[in-house]
């Protein structure tokens, strides 16, 4: 063999060059979590939506109205019907048939939406007294549209109670309880 060739051998003793010893291991990144990389993608979706207006909008010149009108905007991709308020199923939870009223972005996708855009604004620079995605305006179109999606479907929007843990105390009655039975 001569001093050419090299043997398979070689590679898995862990044989290496000068220069690969001198460079150091960098970790990969650790992988982003589902709300991450649901918030990333927002933030580019809504950069995107700036870019294409006419005249192009910097994100230091975005208001509050510009995030109402991409809200309006992304109500074209939504997948919840909104009956109308001349629709036979308006107010019907379970509508029989079909009819020709909208879709449009579910209260919901949209509250969580405003919270990431919100979160990521700040983590981008942005400072959170003139954060667009907290004004006022914006929560009201949200309590608007939970409103008239409410509505339209029949269904009314109420506050879930939220469940109370037992104390310890009780824990212990319980115990008690069963041990005495």
């Amino acid at each position: 063999m001569s001093a050419h060739e090299i043997k398979p051998k070689d590679f898995a003793e862990g044989s290496s060059t000068r220069s690969e010893h001198n460079q150091q291991l960098v970790p990969a990144p650790a992988p982003l979590s589902r709300y991450e990389s649901q918030k990333r993608r927002d933030w580019n979706t809504f950069g995107q939506y700036l870019k294409n207006q006419r005249p192009p909008v910097s994100l230091s010149q975005c208001t509050c109205n510009h995030v109402l009108e991409f809200l309006r905007y992304l109500d074209q991709f939504g997948k919840t019907k909104v009956h109308l308020l001349g629709c036979i199923f308006y107010g019907q939870p379970d509508p029989p048939a079909p009819c020709t009223c909208p879709l449009r972005q579910a209260w919901g996708s949209l509250d969580a939406l405003i919270g990431r855009l919100r979160a990521a604004y700040e983590e981008n620079g942005g400072s959170q007294d003139k954060n667009p995605f907290g004004n006022g305006s914006i929560r009201v179109y949200l309590r608007e549209v939970k409103d008239c999606q409410a509505k339209a479907r029949g269904i009314p929007y109420k506050k879930k109670k939220k469940r109370k843990l037992p104390s310890k105390a009780n824990e212990q009655e319980v115990k008690f309880s069963k041990q005495s039975a």
